[in-house]
């Protein structure tokens, strides 16, 4: 099963690293997520996230957190926890 919590705001692609706006529901290191777009569709387990350069242990909507992703992504790509 999977559920929307965010989307992509930014791609950083000289540090792999993407910056997404949560919407909806918590994540944290672990979980397991699907980031979807027009030509993005992987999935990855969340190994670190931060936010200003923070580490942190959960995310809730509003936050704006950065997490390094394996592949390229882009803005507007939506970002699914798989359960």
């Amino acid at each position: 099963m999977e559920a929307e919590i965010g989307y992509v705001e930014h791609y950083f692609s000289k540090i792999g690293v993407a910056a997404i706006k949560i919407t909806d529901g918590m994540l944290k290191p672990g979980d397991r997520i699907l980031i979807r777009g027009a030509t993005t569709n992987f999935e990855q387990v969340v190994t670190s996230m931060e936010i200003n350069r923070q580490k942190i242990d959960e995310a809730k909507p509003g936050d704006e957190i950065g997490i390094k992703v394996m592949e390229k992504v882009r803005e507007g790509d939506r970002v699914y926890k798989v359960e």
